[in-house]
């Protein structure tokens, strides 16, 4: 491994707040490497197995944490949160908040490929969580570097339950009124790609418009056309 690649990698440890408990070998090393290199690079190894492991690794880690974390909660409230704390979308935000991408190995075409810039995240830090587990031989580094994020996670949760399933919680508030179910009408108003407002999205229920939001996806815009209809709904929500 040459010297400059190792040094990248111990300093992207580093910034996890992970700290070898010996000095690692480049062989002990190498999980991380091939972790941090996209089958789009082209190279004679690539993260996808460790991608596999990292998947279970996660689930058992996400368990363990919640047994500790919220030990009153039932199984299936406790499965309801673990889903949040894996999935894509979390995992694609933790790669950006760790800076993952500085570090992954990615072929040309996934480098211009904007869109799919948050998958590559999500399955770089699965990949990442598999290494760890494979230097380490336990879940010790997996929960150091995550228990910090699942707490945030937590008390975000705690203070919006419907947090990132918006349109879920609109429906359940419109059909306990008796109201039906609400419309959605979603534009394109972007031809850029990775334009995080490429899309506009309004909710209706029947005539009456609820909210508006925007998304790099007609998804994403949905769930925050929801959102912005659930805020305005809020005090007709608590009486």
């Amino acid at each position: 491994m040459e010297a400059a690649r190792r040094q990248q990698l111990l300093t992207f440890l580093q910034q996890l707040s992970l700290e070898p408990p010996t000095v690692l070998s480049d062989q002990q090393l190498l999980p991380l490497e091939q972790a941090l290199t996209h089958t789009s690079a082209g190279w004679a190894y690539n993260h996808e197995q460790l991608e596999f492991l990292g998947d279970a690794v996660l689930r058992l880690a996400a368990s363990e944490f919640l047994e500790d974390a919220q030990p009153q909660l039932a199984v299936g409230e406790r499965s309801r949160l673990r889903a949040q704390l894996v999935s894509d979308r979390w995992l694609a935000e933790l790669g950006e908040q760790c800076r993952i991408e500085s570090v992954l190995r990615i072929g040309a075409m996934a480098a211009g490929d904007h869109t799919g810039r948050a998958t590559l995240r999500a399955e770089a830090c699965e990949a990442v969580i598999g290494a760890l587990y494979r230097i380490w031989g336990d879940l010790t580094p997996v929960h150091r570097w995550l228990q910090p994020h699942w707490h945030r996670s937590l008390a975000e949760l705690e203070a919006d339950p419907h947090r990132h399933n918006w349109k879920s919680a609109l429906q359940e508030w419109s059909q306990g009124q008796q109201r039906g179910l609400p419309s959605y009408h979603c534009k394109e108003v972007s031809q850029r790609h990775g334009d995080p407002r490429r899309f506009h999205s309004q909710v209706s229920l029947g005539d009456v418009p609820l909210g508006e939001g925007w998304g790099g996806s007609r998804r994403q815009a949905e769930q925050e056309a929801a959102r912005a209809a659930l805020e305005a709904l809020r005090p007709a929500r608590g009486s």
